[in-house]
């Protein structure tokens, strides 16, 4: 129940799915936390939820894709708590409407992702660090995405972006290593978030089934365990990586599981 007492994180994308496992969990576990999200009612509501079990939080409003909301929520965690020790950038977006193949790709949505999915992760960082520095430390960590280590035949701008974070953790770890400061990254595979159940059909949610090494789709505290674990001293030696959690799905030569089926066929034939 200690293992982030004394410390306080910004969680950006805190009102729902993974940003909101993090951040109760990290509340669980003594943090101060404060939530962030363009759904401030869902952010309020999440940190009020925290409160009524004895937790400490914060609900605020944080539009990711301008600099200044970016700013007023580092802010605003340091004059709440007093510092900030943790910064989990969680927000990311993804549109299969316009983000398309390369060729199709909507050069508008390209550049809004960008701004949403990578610079948001800078300029969190880019405020927090100075305020980590004064309190002799943090743990950065950011949302990546499977997406950024594997090919698709759509989503190239949130690949594009996803690979950026991967590249841009290993930066900041660089960087700020020597002022006590860590960055890591986490990268999803399919997360059985409520977005995620209300948007994906069965059928696809079947295909991933059959591609994971594991015999489930992951939730969002599977994620949520690993933030509280980078964001925790647990992790005090480990910097500039990125942790795949993503069920073994891209682990095993993709024709294994038509490998076995054909076999299964083949055996039931004689």
């Amino acid at each position: 129940m200690a293992r982030m007492s004394g410390k306080v994180a910004l969680i950006t994308g805190g009102a729902s799915g993974i940003g909101l496992s993090a951040a109760n969990l990290m509340a669980r576990e003594g943090a101060k936390v404060v939530i962030a999200d363009f759904n401030a009612e869902g952010a309020k509501a999440a940190a009020d939820q925290i409160k009524s079990q004895g937790g400490e939080a914060a609900g605020i409003f944080l539009d990711a894709g301008d600099e200044a909301s970016i700013k007023e929520a580092v802010e605003y965690t340091v004059h709440e708590f007093g510092k900030i020790i943790c910064l989990f950038n969680n927000v990311g977006l993804t549109n299969l409407k316009k983000d398309l193949d390369v060729v199709n790709v909507d050069l508008e949505e390209w550049d809004r992702l960008m701004n949403v999915n990578l610079k948001s992760v800078l300029l969190g960082s880019r405020f927090a660090i100075p305020y980590m520095i004064q309190a002799g430390g943090g743990s950065i960590v950011n949302t990546a995405s499977m997406a950024g280590f594997a090919g698709d035949v759509v989503r190239s701008a949130y690949g594009a972006s996803k690979a950026g974070v991967i590249n841009l953790t290993k930066y900041i770890a660089a960087q700020h290593g020597k002022n006590n400061i860590r960055c890591n990254a986490v990268a999803p595979g399919l997360i059985l978030t409520p977005a995620a159940k209300n948007n994906i059909p069965p059928a696809l949610l079947d295909i991933f089934a059959k591609y994971n090494a594991l015999p489930y789709h992951g939730e969002p505290d599977d994620i949520g365990y690993t933030v509280l674990f980078l964001a925790s001293d647990e992790s005090k030696f480990i910097t500039g990586q990125t942790i795949q959690v993503e069920g073994g799905h891209y682990i095993a030569n993709p024709t294994i599981p038509d490998f076995e089926q054909m076999t299964k066929t083949a055996q039931s034939s004689q």
